[in-house]
C-alpha cells in the first residue's frame, strides 16, 4: 500500500469541517434569507447536513466509527429537542452540546481507556498508510510507555480544545444575535480546531511521527 502524500491527508482531515460548519453556514442563510424561512427551520434543515453526512460515512466504511457514532446521536438527540422546544438559540446551543460531550468522551478515552478516541484520526496521519510504519505503531503501541502518553495527551489537548469551544458557544448562543452566533460559532469551531492541531501536533503528533520513523527503520538498520 502507498504512503498517502502529507497533502492528501491534510486535505482528508479538513473536509469534514466543510461539510459540518461550511456548507450548515451557507444553507442556513441561504434558507432564511434567500427562501424566507423561520430561523428555527432554517437551523434544523442546515443541521441535518453533518447527520446525514455521519451516516454516508457509516455505511460507505461499512463499520462502526465511535466518535462519528457519537455525533451522530448528539445531533440527532439535540435537533429533537431543538425542534419540539422551537427555540433558536437552543438549537445553537444544541451544537456546543455536541463539543461539550464529544469533548468529555475523548478526556475520558484519554485517561480510563485503553485506546484513546483520537487516535481514530492521529493514526492514519502517523502511519500514512505505509505497511511498515503501521506495524511500527503497532510494536510501539504494544510496548512503549512514551508512546502511549504520548497518544493520550493528544486526546487530552483535542477534548479540552472542544469543552473550552462548548463553553463559548454557549455563552454567544444566549447573549448575540442568532444571525451573528450563525457564522461566529464556526469561527469559534475553526479557531478551537486550529489551536488542536497546534497545540496536539507539536506536543503529541510530530513525536509519535518521529518515533514511528525511527522504529519502522530500525529492522533495516538491524
Amino acid at each position: 500500500m502507498p504512503a498517502v502524500p502529507r497533502g492528501r491527508a491534510l486535505r482528508d482531515s479538513f473536509a469534514p469541517l466543510i461539510v459540518d460548519a461550511v456548507l450548515p453556514m451557507a444553507a442556513y442563510y441561504a434558507l432564511s434569507k434567500g427562501f424566507g424561512m423561520s430561523t428555527v427551520a432554517a437551523l434544523g434543515w442546515s443541521s441535518a447536513l453533518p447527520a446525514a453526512r455521519t451516516v454516508w460515512g457509516l455505511a460507505k466504511e461499512r463499520r462502526v466509527n465511535g466518535l462519528a457514532a457519537l455525533i451522530l446521536v448528539v445531533n440527532l438527540v439535540g435537533l429533537v429537542l431543538s425542534g419540539v422546544s422551537g427555540d433558536a438559540r437552543l438549537m445553537l446551543a444544541k451544537d456546543s452540546a455536541v463539543s461539550s460531550v464529544v469533548g468529555l468522551v475523548v478526556l475520558v478515552s484519554a485517561v480510563a481507556g485503553r485506546r484513546p478516541l483520537m487516535t481514530t484520526g492521529l493514526k492514519p496521519w502517523v502511519v500514512k498508510g505505509d505497511p511498515a510504519r503501521l506495524a511500527a505503531w503497532d510494536r510501539l503501541s504494544a510496548r512503549d510507555a512514551r508512546f502511549r502518553r504520548t497518544e493520550r495527551a493528544f486526546s487530552v489537548v483535542w477534548g479540552s480544545a472542544l469543552l473550552a469551544e462548548c463553553v463559548a458557544r454557549v455563552v454567544g448562543a444566549y447573549t448575540l444575535p442568532v444571525d451573528t452566533m450563525v457564522w461566529l460559532g464556526n469561527v469559534i469551531l475553526a479557531v478551537a480546531i486550529v489551536v488542536a492541531m497546534v497545540i496536539g501536533g507539536g506536543l503529541a503528533a510530530d513525536p509519535m511521527e518521529k518515533m514511528v520513523d525511527a522504529e519502522a527503520a530500525r529492522p533495516a538498520a538491524g
